[in-house]
């Protein structure tokens, strides 16, 4: 860990913006900036080729009011297997770290951020200053100062007339956002208790390559990476819970540790109990790399005259004095991203920068900080101690351009 961030970083994003205050860099479209004809096609740059960015190029191209135009990513295999098969010209396909910088000098209208979590508070920055729309994968960032710097870009891009969506797909699915709604006008009365847990038989149990190289291609075993698993997957079940309690946590108590995953790997295990506002108390657990556990991202919540219950590869449902039939969510991997697809290209085409998904992430991703954290020290945390922190989590890098 470091206080501050690291001088590459530093240098690199000021000599970088250095170079778009002299006007290298390819401003985006006006008519793409405030609304635009209803058959315009949007430009898309790819940062990341890796396997849920090479997912999301079908989806994009399924939309059909979308075009790739450039990609980038640090390793070229991937580079050229994701171009050949999205017809991305070769001098379009950028490698290496700051392959992404080249990206946003190319004709692209918006930018497609689905690289490791550590990177993603500087490309979405570096995107927002270059004119560009930004759709960002979850989570936003793997530590404090990143979701600080995620709502900043955020604010800027509404200033600038920009749009920036965080890829949540609860947050995309009808059903969810039906019972939210009732939830949010006191259908299921005073908020009590609430619990959260994501079991995944899903993660391996191996260590992180000793190469830097490999440990990026194999980044969700490094912390600093992806913010251990309880920041980079279990922030969807988070995410969710904070939507119900519509607040900031107040504190949280955490335990946890690793006992099946390898000694240099992330974390196994998390457990927390997280209190909101007005007595409204949380139980998260999350575990993976259990053979036979089956799959889930619960979150249900008791209220004084209801309960309302979610589960992401289940059902969505309200029970109690004004109850909300719902129904099965179905395939909200896929659904859930087109829909944040089509709503990024409608937004754009409006002029719509309202970018509503942009706070509550951050909200989400800090509150996934907060329970690993407390996870961590075994201990308290509180959400005012914890905004405070300045601690940047830095990955070795050397050696790697």
């Amino acid at each position: 860990m470091s206080p501050t961030p690291s001088p590459r970083r530093s240098l690199a994003r000021r000599t970088f913006l250095a170079g778009a205050a002299a006007g290298t860099v390819t401003i985006l479209n006006p008519g793409l900036v405030r609304g635009s004809a209803a058959n315009e096609t949007v430009r898309l740059g790819l940062v990341g080729c890796g396997g849920r960015g090479n997912w999301l190029g079908n989806l994009f191209n399924r939309h059909g009011k979308y075009r790739w135009t450039a990609l980038a990513d640090f390793f070229p295999d991937r580079l050229d297997a994701v171009g050949d098969r999205l017809e991305v010209p070769a001098d379009r396909r950028f490698p290496g770290l700051d392959g992404y910088r080249r990206l946003l000098e190319a004709e692209v209208d918006a930018v497609v951020i689905q690289t490791p979590p550590y990177f993603h508070p500087e490309q979405a920055e570096d995107s927002v200053a270059a004119g560009k729309h930004v759709f960002l994968s979850k989570p936003v960032a793997v530590d404090v100062p990143g979701c600080k710097s995620i709502a900043a870009s955020g604010a800027k891009a509404g200033e600038e007339g920009l749009v920036y969506l965080v890829d949540f797909q609860t947050r995309a699915c009808p059903l969810y956002r039906e019972a939210l709604a009732r939830v949010h006008r006191g259908e299921i009365g005073r908020l009590i208790l609430g619990e959260s847990h994501y079991p995944w038989a899903g993660g391996g149990r191996g260590a992180p390559p000793a190469d830097t190289a490999d440990r990026l291609r194999h980044w969700y075993f490094v912390k600093e990476l992806s913010g251990d698993f309880v920041v980079e997957q279990a922030i969807h079940v988070l995410d969710v819970a904070t939507w119900i309690a519509d607040a900031d946590p107040i504190q949280a108590v955490g335990t946890g540790g690793r006992l099946v995953r390898h000694p240099e790997s992330i974390w196994d295990h998390f457990a927390a109990l997280i209190d909101f506002p007005e007595d409204f108390r949380l139980t998260f657990a999350a575990i993976q790399s259990i053979p036979g556990v089956k799959d889930e991202i619960r979150c249900r919540v008791f209220g004084a005259d209801g309960v309302i219950d979610t589960d992401y590869f289940g059902e969505v449902w309200i029970r109690g004095n004004q109850p909300f039939e719902g129904g099965h969510t179905g395939n909200l991997y896929t659904t859930g991203a087109e829909t944040n697809i089509a709503e990024f290209h409608q937004a754009i085409l409006d002029g719509d920068a309202s970018n509503p998904t942009v706070a509550p992430s951050v909200r989400s991703n800090l509150t996934a900080i907060l329970a690993r954290e407390a996870g961590y020290a075994r201990g308290t945390i509180t959400w005012e101690a914890l905004l405070a922190d300045t601690t940047v989590l830095e990955p070795d890098l050397r050696g790697v351009e």
